[in-house]
């Protein structure tokens, strides 16, 4: 015979509060002493409380949809030379649009804060926050050289980063997964038929991410031949591309097409009648372009569905286990990459060395 489930009001007799307080004790809420909080909790756990999900998911639901005089606010925190200079930076304008949107979904607003206001301290911003009873902070679009560590007042603050910067504190972190994107990239050009395969890539876009874009695509090198094994092409550096090139023989090339393009014209190699393009931050879905599309949107999307679960269950502070969510990116063909037949041997580079 099944035994009669625990509810709040079980709880609540047997500690001799009310079963508001163990509602708010339940969800940790920082309305009550830390200590009565523990002990409510405990006392739940020793009794066998399980929360109901199907109450749960009606609470929730109730709470989105009661009218509110105006939706709550989550922070979205920039650090960038200007208030909007990340805008014009590759995946950034994703990121927060993405956020916006989802925040919209949410029932929330998504207000920016730039750090860099004049007279701006960390302190400042915290007093802000706290006054405004902004609790949701998204951490996004910071420039690593600059607040490599944000001295919030964390105690009453929810965060989540968006891609690598800042270091500290240690967040829950979202950020597109840069060893998948090269390597599917690699693995998608290996398949078709190629074998001498480049990568051509400013080398502080490959440090910012712990240099995953030339781990993958080392890794993924392994499935070719021995003298098919080219090393990327990481400027600046003193050989020139033009010498790189010639002296590596790629069929193709990996990188950024808004890079790499003007590059190879300027050289008189056509793509891709000369050689083959791949472009791993592929914004272009024409069909014109081979490549992997990032997902950035997807990125702030979840940043802000990972908020507000921890919002929801009232976790604020630095956790004591940072996890990391990675964004998969998406496989395009495209004119680019010719895809040559697979019971063919893949085609030698059509200018001479």
């Amino acid at each position: 015979m099944n035994r009669p489930r625990v509810v709040l009001a079980d709880i609540a007799k047997k500690a001799g509060v009310h079963v508001t307080t163990v509602s708010l004790a339940l969800r940790n809420s920082p309305r009550l002493p830390e200590a009565t909080r523990t002990r409510i909790r405990a006392l739940a756990e020793s009794m066998g409380y399980a929360p109901d999900p199907l109450l749960q998911a009606l609470a929730a639901y109730r709470g989105n949809t009661m009218e509110r005089k105006s939706p709550p606010t989550l922070a979205y925190v920039t650090n960038w030379n200007s208030r909007w200079g990340w805008r014009k930076v590759i995946a950034h304008p994703d990121f927060y649009e993405g956020a916006l949107a989802r925040s919209k979904e949410l029932g929330y607003q998504l207000e920016h804060f730039w750090l860099r206001e004049p007279g701006l301290t960390h302190g400042r911003m915290s007093q802000i926050l706290t006054a405004r009873g902004i609790h949701g902070v998204i951490i996004a679009s910071h420039v690593r050289e600059i607040d490599s560590a944000l001295q919030f007042d964390w105690s009453h603050l929810s965060a989540v980063k968006i891609d690598y910067f800042p270091h500290e504190p240690q967040l829950p972190r979202v950020t597109n997964d840069q060893l998948q994107i090269i390597r599917l990239a690699m693995q998608k050009v290996l398949s078709y038929g190629y074998r001498r395969i480049g990568m051509v890539m400013d080398e502080g876009w490959d440090i910012t991410v712990d240099r995953l874009w030339s781990t993958g695509y080392l890794y993924e090198q392994q499935a070719a031949p021995v003298e098919d094994r080219l090393s990327p092409y990481l400027f600046p550096c003193a050989e020139s591309l033009e010498s790189w090139l010639k002296r590596q023989r790629p069929e193709v090339v990996i990188g950024q097409s808004s890079v790499i393009m003007p590059a190879l014209q300027n050289l008189g190699w056509r793509v891709p009648r000369d050689i083959a393009l791949v472009d791993i931050f592929l914004d272009d879905l024409s069909g014109k372009t081979a490549g992997v599309v990032q997902n950035h949107n997807e990125v702030g999307r979840l940043a802000v569905e990972l908020l507000a679960g921890q919002l929801v269950q009232n976790k604020f502070g630095i956790p004591s286990i940072p996890t990391t969510t990675y964004v998969e990116g998406t496989w395009h063909d495209g004119q680019s990459l010719p895809v040559p037949r697979l019971d063919q041997p893949a085609k030698e580079p059509s200018r001479s060395a």
